[in-house]
């Protein structure tokens, strides 16, 4: 995912370049903020000049900028609750880890707590910079969807807190299909009432006064049955989609639709999703490579033959364009992150989005061929080489469980934990989603697999052909992870050695 050139702006913040000094000083000015400055600590006297320090410090690193003000007073609450000092720190997310190992092994300033991508977790863990974490009871299915879990496994161990996540869903415009139903509904009445009007003709009985009639035709269109009609519209195939837009009698400022990013990946791979296999469950077995079969052939193909129905051009679509269609209300349906949800939230305040929305699983393509979103899951991390285990392990549950309590007020971010209370059912339909995504593969011999996908994708969107499409990503795939396993096998399994940091760090 690293090589892939980001174009959304909800996930552009870890590509933000701090310089090293200018994080120190913002790290000082932070903690002189929220201590000497805040009256929070105004009671506290002011310690002796070379006092010895008696509180456990954590230094935790993030690339994330919306994390800054949530993860700052995360870390006071945490220090007034506790009693160990947390520092946060913004660095770039270009290097990330090499610059924790290099942070780790030639600095006092050992990162013990950081905030990484799963698709990064083998790498952290191979290089000793992931531990197993010491609260299994805490990460478990009581807590966390499978998802969730699965992305902070790495052979066969939990080396992450799943902290937030990100995936895609179906978002429409509730209002639009509320009016369509009535439509629907209206339409239906009157048929009927055309028929029953002709029958009477036909036995010789003299047709009700207007005023009646009308008074029939509204009645038989109630509130319930407007309600009813309107969920089924909610579609949960492709086909269901193609349907509406064939009968849809849509408004003058609709210009189409359904229109998402064709260019990304992570709006693309949910047609595929259901049926392509990477790495196995927690994407990290080699052996577990199939991404060419009948079922994912039928899948790529069913979005090329979409090109027939939906002219969108990869060239110059954008999620960024394609949001601000659906909040202009372009779009009746469109693929979105959970960025949308504070987007259209903001939208509706100050009245620029005058409609009702929804949020709802992606649809499957038809009866027979499911899909799955891709979701990438940030996880908290306690670095191996770190001194202060115990410290850090307590923290980076308390980050997930606590203080995400306030985590998505506070950055628009959706917590990984099910057990916390979301603010809507907008929400809460993304968490479901979650829950049935596929988490992005977290090997290392699989690091280009997003862009050689996202490849594969276009080239079927202008028309080549699919299963040759497929089969030439299939080999490229399992080249790299025949490589990968043969030099693991001559050099040893790497665990081992993470074991032993371990263990020498306890």
């Amino acid at each position: 995912m690293k090589e892939k050139k980001k174009k959304t702006t909800h996930r552009a913040a870890s590509r933000f370049r701090i310089p090293a000094v200018a994080a120190l000083l913002a790290a000082a000015a932070l903690l002189l903020y929220f201590g000497a400055g805040s009256g929070r600590f105004s009671g506290l006297s002011p310690a002796p000049e070379n006092a010895p320090e008696e509180r456990t410090t954590l230094n935790l690193w993030y690339t994330d900028e919306s994390l800054s003000d949530f993860l700052a007073a995360a870390a006071l609450d945490f220090s007034e609750e506790q009693g160990v000092r947390v520092i946060p720190r913004l660095v770039s997310g270009l290097e990330y880890l090499e610059n924790i190992h290099e942070a780790s092994l030639k600095t006092d300033m050992v990162p013990d707590v950081y905030i990484l991508g799963n698709d990064s977790l083998e790498k952290a863990w191979l290089s000793g910079l992931a531990g197993k974490i010491r609260d299994e009871d805490y990460v478990c299915g009581e807590n966390f969807p499978e998802a969730a879990l699965s992305a902070v496994t790495c052979r066969g161990h939990l080396i992450g807190y799943p902290f937030y996540y990100e995936t895609s869903a179906l978002v429409y415009n509730l209002t639009y299909l509320e009016e369509a139903a009535k439509e629907e509904l209206q339409a239906e009445a009157d048929a009927k009432a055309g028929q029953e009007a002709m029958a009477a003709l036909e036995q010789g009985e003299l047709p009700q006064e207007e005023g009646a009639g009308a008074e029939q035709e509204e009645a038989s269109v109630s509130e319930a049955e407007a309600a009813e009609r309107t969920r089924k519209l909610i579609p949960q195939t492709i086909d269901e989609i193609l349907a509406f837009a064939d009968g849809y009698n849509a408004p003058e400022q609709v210009q189409s639709v359904f229109s998402w990013d064709v260019s990304d990946l992570f709006y693309n791979y949910f047609f595929i999703g259901g049926h392509v296999d990477v790495g196995g469950p927690d994407g990290d077995d080699e052996g577990r490579i199939d991404l060419c079969n009948e079922d994912a052939v039928r899948c790529l193909s069913a979005y090329q033959e979409l090109t027939q129905f939906f002219s969108i051009d990869p060239e110059a679509v954008s999620y960024e364009g394609v949001t601000q269609d659906f909040l202009d209300g372009k779009l009746v349906f469109t693929i979105a992150t959970t960025d949308i949800l504070s987007r259209l939230e903001e939208a509706v305040r100050d009245g620029s989005f005058p409609y009702e929305y929804g949020v709802s699983r992606v649809p499957d393509i038809n009866e027979e061929l499911t899909c799955r979103s891709l979701s990438v899951t940030s996880a908290v991390v306690v670095n191996g080489y770190g001194e202060k285990q115990e410290e850090a392990n307590r923290f980076a549950r308390y980050l997930t469980e606590t203080a995400a309590q306030k985590l998505y007020e506070s950055t628009g971010k959706l917590p990984a934990n099910r057990r916390i209370s979301l603010p809507d059912e907008q929400a809460a339909a993304f968490a479901e989603e979650y829950a049935a995504s596929v988490p992005i593969p977290k090997m290392m011999a699989t690091s280009n697999y997003w862009v050689q996908m996202e490849i594969a994708f276009t080239r079927a969107w202008n028309g080549e052909e699919v299963s040759a499409v497929l089969q030439e990503l299939s080999e490229q795939i399992l080249t790299q992870t025949a490589g990968e396993r043969v030099s693991e096998e001559s050099s040893g399994p790497p665990q081992e050695e993470t074991e032993s940091r371990e263990q020498t760090a306890e």
